[in-house]
């Protein structure tokens, strides 16, 4: 049974990209066992919430599974989800249902300034061994650059993402004629019946990113998507993630775990997620810079393919601390 005698937090910066925030969780248990969790891009109130309430909620607390605590930040889950399996020396993989050994990826590409430097950047990747890319498009950069990469890839496994952008479905519709395999993201979030629309009028796969399985209900009993792209750490718990992943798969939906940012643990959280039976479509834990992971081994893909550690408890990496320490614009401890 974990019982917490410490607690530490760490807002840190990442030091390449777009220095991106994430907020470091670590739990260690009277025996000295640690589990480490991260929330990525956190409220600036969440650090100072943490500090005021963490220390009462978890220390000299016992609890027989993390599901026993109550919800208060993903990071903090995502720790008790790594120090209980460290605990019992399983992988949080097969914890919460995962079945694989390695993952299918697809890398992500961000629009350019001409379609052809877009061909020739996935030119690289494909070289690189990845059979599966996705193209981030928006309103002026998607109809010419995806016929551009169709047409120098006739057999490619292609993805677009919209991010939200769209207001309307026609360039969305004209898209499918160069047999895009999904659609993801092309309208705002909770925008049900234009997801609906949209996925009447194409062969492709409209994909819809939720934050909770209660706002997934919605999209499935209008039929209004075929995937679900499964973000676990924008879910207050993995088990959340667990339950959403669940109750697409048994609506026959396709599913894509996604989570190409922060140092390295909401990755590796992403990675046990996609292991699970349910997730069909290749992952996407490939946006660089990986330089800014604190864990090793870095999480990502090699030659399409991501490793999914089987062989070590918890998450499954062993974190950097010194670097935690280097990077840490706040720190407390309780």
């Amino acid at each position: 049974m974990p019982r917490v005698r410490e607690v530490e937090v760490y807002r840190i910066v990442l030091p390449f990209g777009r220095r991106s925030e994430s907020l470091l969780v670590k739990l260690t248990d009277y025996a000295g066992m640690t589990g480490w969790g991260e929330a990525l891009a956190p409220d600036p109130k969440t650090f100072s919430r943490l500090e005021e309430t963490l220390g009462a909620l978890l220390i000299g607390v016992d609890w027989e599974h993390p599901d026993a605590l109550p919800a208060s930040d993903p990071a903090v889950d995502m720790a008790c989800w790594d120090l209980w399996t460290r605990m019992r020396g399983v992988p949080l993989a097969h914890a919460i249902g995962g079945d694989r050994t390695s993952l299918m990826a697809t890398v992500r590409l961000t629009p350019d300034t001409s379609a052809e430097n877009l061909v020739a950047r996935v030119n690289q990747q494909v070289c690189a061994g990845y059979g599966h890319v996705t193209l981030d498009v928006r309103p002026g950069w998607d109809v010419e650059p995806v016929r551009a990469v169709r047409q120098a890839y006739p057999a490619l496994t292609l993805a677009v993402d919209g991010g939200g952008s769209y207001t309307d479905d026609v360039q969305l519709v004209a898209l499918d004629s160069y047999g895009v395999e999904v659609i993801e993201r092309p309208f705002a979030v909770g925008d049900v019946y234009r997801h609906a629309a949209l996925q009447d009028q194409v062969s492709a796969a409209v994909a819809v990113e939720v934050r909770s399985a209660a706002e997934l209900d919605d999209y499935l009993t209008l039929r209004a998507a075929r995937v679900l792209l499964l973000r676990p750490t924008a879910f207050p718990s993995l088990t959340g993630a667990r339950r959403a992943h669940d109750r697409a798969a048994a609506a026959g939906w396709d599913i894509q775990c996604a989570g190409g940012q922060g140092a390295g643990l909401a990755r590796a959280a992403t990675v046990a997620v996609a292991s699970l039976p349910g997730c069909t479509l290749p992952c996407d834990v490939t946006q660089p810079p990986r330089a800014n992971q604190i864990v090793t081994p870095i999480v990502g893909a090699n030659a399409g393919v991501v490793a999914v550690p089987l062989t070590q408890p918890g998450l499954g990496h062993t974190i950097d601390e010194a670097r935690v320490r280097r990077l840490a614009k706040d720190h407390f401890r309780a």
